[in-house]
């Protein structure tokens, strides 16, 4: 087949799914390549609180790209994980609270039509712990702009819902040192 026969799409959806390394990495990357193409982005985080590598990077671009990066930053931590896991403790209720709260977000950003792509951070583990339900995951999938392309990230993204989505990548885990009972490395793993 040749290049002639192919067509562009307006938008797309991305999906970093798996058990391996490597998915918010990859929507780090594709924040940089939009930005670089002069795209507007919005990066919504739905786990992570802590201090964390990307979100470093990314309040440290935002004074040059202005208002062409939207980040926010919702995330109460992993939900479930043991309390010595945890540097706050956080009530279920908190958690679901911020979840819903950064889905709100998220789903603004996709429907205004303003941001060429909204990353949805770690939103596939907010949907399977059930801090959103997978009905909102597929409302989001559906509101989204038509010019609006949009990355989810997260392990466990429901399959049904795959006939929504253009670019799947599962990441798989063949080795990881925390298997070994290592920690994970910043500028490595977060």
């Amino acid at each position: 087949m040749a290049f002639e026969d192919f067509e562009t799409k307006e938008s797309v959806v991305v999906v970093y799914t798996g058990e391996g390394k490597g998915k918010t990495s990859a929507s780090v990357g594709l924040l940089a390549r939009a930005l670089g193409n002069r795209w507007n982005v919005a990066f919504v985080q739905f786990i992570k609180y802590w201090g964390v590598g990307e979100h470093v990077f990314i309040r440290d671009i935002m004074p040059l790209f202005k208002d062409q990066l939207l980040f926010y930053k919702g995330g109460k931590g992993f939900y479930g994980a043991p309390d010595e896991l945890s540097a706050q403790q956080v009530t279920p209720e908190q958690h679901q609270q911020a979840a819903q709260e950064t889905y709100q977000v998220a789903l603004d950003a996709a429907k205004s039509g303003k941001y060429n792509l909204v990353i949805c951070d770690e939103i596939n583990n907010a949907a399977h712990d059930g801090l959103i339900r997978h009905e909102q995951l597929k409302d989001l999938l559906k509101a989204r702009s038509p010019k609006t392309s949009l990355c989810l990230t997260g392990r466990d993204f429901p399959s049904e819902l795959l006939d929504y989505v253009d670019i799947a990548t599962n990441m798989t885990k063949i080795k990881h040192h925390f298997d070994d009972k290592f920690l994970a490395n910043k500028g490595i793993d977060f």
